[in-house]
């Protein structure tokens, strides 16, 4: 549930020209959040929260500077590709480090219309401050060779090429080479800015020009900082993809119902719950991350429980009537939103990932009362964390019941729905929409 946008796609104010007069400390800043990215691994909403730098730059140089990094993030398999074509063997080892300073001129040169000599040039200078004289050459011939014939070059690759080649991999298999080419093309695109609202959603849908989706989120551009927004300050809103609201829905009517939010930061669907009236208690492992789950309910002027608890071994003060189990995943679905996400990410981390989704699937049903209803839900579009879960649950345990998602409860969209009646969210669905993130969701009862 954050707060101002994060996301490093923020477009500055103007266009391409303004882009390109950005000042070299906009790349500056740039280059040391994909360092913390690429080398340090570092995820880029903590890199860019850190940067003393970046809240120094004006806000339109601040905003080329998410562009520029966003973009680098989001098409680096394809930037690689170019270079690797440039370049008959490596940087030396001790210029390593300028390879960031080539990937961002070609998402500048190649994706974002940056002027050849601009790109180039300030690449050359920042190279040069940076103490690496030595290779400012072969930079400038690489650079203005990939100006030349780099867009003929993309014409020639996949979106999905975009990725690293362990993901590309995983969504070919799982889901045929057409989809993970259209999953991968919708990630390449602006994301919407999505707003879950306590109340009167018309009426805020219209204070903030946004359009009123069947599930009730809103959905409007981004144009600025989120917390200029009309009904920020008053905590009438908070930012929730339109993908992340629905697991809660599966819940149904939860007024006067003890509800156990589990691995409940940063609070979004916490949010959702103590608005729907119920009695909720929202437990998470890390401290960080339960403080800022408080602080975003304080703000919208809402109360829960929270518990800084290991939800495998944490005791409850009871059963509860409705559980929500939001699980630490890959996030691979938050890809829009997040590009960083497949370069910090492998597929040793989704295989220990499962292991511990069931290990809190496990405690989960031990804390449901009988009658009970369990949502578990990822924002992951890797089987192995979904479906491939859901079916290890009901097999483990046979008081439990699969309780099929109908359309009418998310807004409709029956595209959403497996057929076993799960709730399979990818970025490339309704794109007529805007599209939204890659989420799973299965809700199980509990025999009484």
């Amino acid at each position: 549930m954050n707060t101002s946008k994060t996301s490093p796609s923020a477009k500055p104010a103007g266009t391409k020209a303004a882009a390109s007069k950005a000042v070299s400390a906009s790349r500056s800043v740039a280059y040391d959040l994909l360092r913390a990215v690429l080398s340090k691994r570092t995820p880029l909403d903590e890199a860019l929260a850190a940067h003393d730098g970046l809240a120094k730059l004006p806000e339109r140089d601040r905003g080329f500077t998410r562009m520029l990094v966003g973009t680098t993030l989001r098409r680096l398999g394809q930037i690689d590709k170019m270079l690797d074509r440039c370049m008959s063997k490596p940087l030396p080892r001790k210029a390593e480090s300028m390879r960031e300073v080539l990937r961002m001129a070609v998402a500048e040169l190649v994706f974002l219309g940056v002027a050849p000599h601009a790109a180039v040039d300030s690449a050359v200078t920042l190279i040069r401050s940076r103490g690496y004289e030595g290779i400012t050459g072969l930079a400038n011939a690489v650079l203005h060779k990939i100006a030349r014939e780099g867009t003929g070059w993309l014409q020639n690759m996949d979106a999905r090429d975009a990725l690293p080649d362990w993901l590309a991999a995983r969504w070919v298999a799982a889901y045929g080479a057409d989809t993970a080419n259209a999953m991968a093309e919708a990630c390449q695109l602006e994301p919407t800015l999505d707003l879950s609202v306590k109340t009167d959603p018309e009426g805020w849908a219209k204070k903030l020009e946004a359009k009123l989706l069947s599930t009730g989120t809103l959905r409007r551009g981004f144009d600025g900082p989120i917390e200029r927004l009309a009904g920020f300050a008053e905590g009438a809103w908070w930012v929730q993809d339109l993908a992340a609201a629905l697991p809660v829905k599966l819940l149904g009517d939860v007024s006067g119902k003890i509800v156990f939010d589990l691995c409940c930061a940063p609070g979004g669907k916490t949010a959702q719950l103590v608005a729907g009236g119920g009695e909720v208690i929202a437990v998470d492992r890390l401290a960080a991350r339960l403080r800022r789950t408080e602080r975003n309910l304080t703000r919208l002027g809402l109360a829960a429980s929270t518990v800084e608890a290991d939800v495998t071994t944490w005791r409850a003060p009871g059963q509860a009537d409705a559980i929500l189990l939001d699980a630490p995943c890959s996030s691979t679905g938050t890809i829009r939103r997040h590009p960083d996400v497949p370069w910090l990410k492998a597929t040793v981390d989704i295989d220990s990932l499962a292991k511990l989704q069931d290990r809190l699937l496990d405690a989960a049903v031990k804390l449901l009362k009988p009658g009970g209803i369990l949502v578990y839900c990822v924002c992951s579009l890797e089987p192995e964390e979904g479906e491939a879960r859901a079916a290890a649950l009901l097999d483990r345990h046979k008081d439990l019941t699969r309780k099929p998602v109908t359309a009418a409860e998310i807004g409709g969209f029956a595209d959403l729905i497996t057929p076993d009646g799960d709730l399979r969210s990818r970025p490339d669905l309704l794109a007529a929409h805007g599209g939204l993130d890659g989420f799973f969701a299965t809700r199980v009862v509990k025999s009484g």
